[in-house]
C-alpha cells in the first residue's frame, strides 16, 4: 500500500499533529524516569513496542529493503542515532543547552536539502526559517549558558542529535522509492538495533523498574511512539525539506504549552513571543508551494 493511500489527511496537518505530539512526550517520559526506567532502556522498550505492534502490517515491506537497501539503512543508522541520543542528552545535559543545540536541526536540514536534494530554498522559505529560528532563540537562549558551543557529553549528544534528525529528514525526503510503511519500519527498527547493540557492547544492566513501568512504557510506545513517527514521516515525505523543518519546530511552541499546563514550571513572556513567532514562520512554511 502506497502513502498516500495510508493516510488521508495532507502532509502539513500530519507534521503540525506529529510535531505537537512530540512536545508533550517528555511528561510521560518524565514519569516513566521518576519510576526508574529511563536512558537506553526506556529508548529500547518505546520503540521495540512500536516495531512489534507495526510488524504485522509492516513486515511486507521488508521486500523493499533489499531493493533499496541504502536509503533504508541510511534511514535505520540516521533516526536510530536521532533519538537515542536526544534521550541521553535530556537525561544527562542542561535542558536549555540540549533543545537550543537539538534545534540548529532546521538549518542542517536546509544545508543537506540544498546539497543532497537539490532543493533550493525560496526567498519565502528563508524568510519563515529565519522567523522561526528567531522564535526558538527566543524561547531557549539564556545568556547565564554562555554560546551553544557544544562543551560537554550531552552537547555533543543533542547537536548530533539534531544533525541526524536533519538527515534522516532529507533521506526520507529522497527516498521516494520506499513506501510508508518501509519508512517507519526503518526507523523503528534503526533504533532498537542500535539499542540493542549499545546495551551489548557497553554491558548495561536492566533497570529495577517494575512491571507495571515496563508495561507504561510499552503502551507509550504503542499509542505514542507508533502514531508519531508515522505522522512526521508522512508529512516530511510529502513536502519539501526546508518546509519541513520549519513546521517541525512547532514542537517547541506544543512543549511550552505542556509545561505551563503539567508543571510549575512558568512560561515567560518572552517564551511566548518566541512561541508566536515560531506559529508565524510554520504558517509562511505552510502556505508556501515553490520547492
Amino acid at each position: 500500500m502506497t502513502a498516500n493511500r495510508t493516510l488521508t489527511i495532507s502532509p502539513v496537518t500530519s507534521l503540525l499533529i506529529g510535531a505537537s505530539m512530540w512536545g508533550v512526550i517528555w511528561y510521560p517520559m518524565r514519569l516513566l524516569e521518576a519510576q526508574g526506567l529511563s536512558g537506553i532502556w526506556l529508548t529500547l522498550v518505546l520503540y521495540g513496542a512500536a516495531l512489534v505492534v507495526s510488524l504485522p502490517r509492516t513486515h511486507k515491506a521488508l521486500a523493499e529493503f533489499v531493493r533499496s537497501p541504502g536509503h533504508a539503512t541510511l534511514l535505520m543508522l540516521a533516526a536510530g542515532w536521532t533519538n537515542i541520543a536526544f534521550v541521553e542528552a535530556v537525561l544527562g545535559g542542561n535542558i536549555l543547552r540540549v533543545l537550543l543545540l537539538f534545534y540548529l536541526s532546521p538549518l542542517w536540514a536546509v544545508i543537506l536539502g540544498w546539497l543532497i536534494l537539490r532543493e533550493r530554498p525560496s526567498r519565502m522559505a528563508v524568510v519563515s526559517l529565519g522567523v522561526a529560528m528567531t522564535g526558538a532563540l527566543l524561547m531557549l537562549w539564556d545568556a547565564r549558558l554562555g554560546f551553544p558551543w557544544p562543551s560537554s557529553l550531552p552537547d555533543w549528544y543533542a547537536l548530533s542529535s539534531g544533525f541526524a534528525f536533519a538527515l534522516s529528514n532529507v533521506i526520507t525526503r529522497k527516498a521516494q522509492e520506499l513506501s510508508l510503511d518501509a519508512k517507519v519500519l526503518s526507523v523503528w527498527s534503526g533504533v532498537v538495533v542500535l539499542c540493542v547493540a549499545i546495551i551489548a557492547l557497553s554491558r548495561i544492566s536492566v533497570p529495577p523498574a517494575g512491571t507495571e513501568t515496563y508495561v507504561g512504557a510499552a503502551m507509550l510506545g504503542i499509542f505514542g511512539i507508533l502514531l508519531m513517527t508515522t505522522l512526521v514521516q508522512y508529512g516530511v515525505t510529502h513536502m519539501p525539506v526546508h518546509r519541513s523543518a520549519v513546521i517541525s519546530l512547532i514542537e517547541l511552541v506544543a512543549g511550552a504549552v505542556s509545561q505551563q499546563l503539567l508543571t510549575d514550571e512558568i512560561v515567560t513572556v518572552r517564551e511566548w513571543v518566541g512561541g508566536a513567532l515560531i506559529v508565524i514562520g510554520a504558517y509562511l512554511s505552510a502556505r508556501a508551494t515553490h520547492t
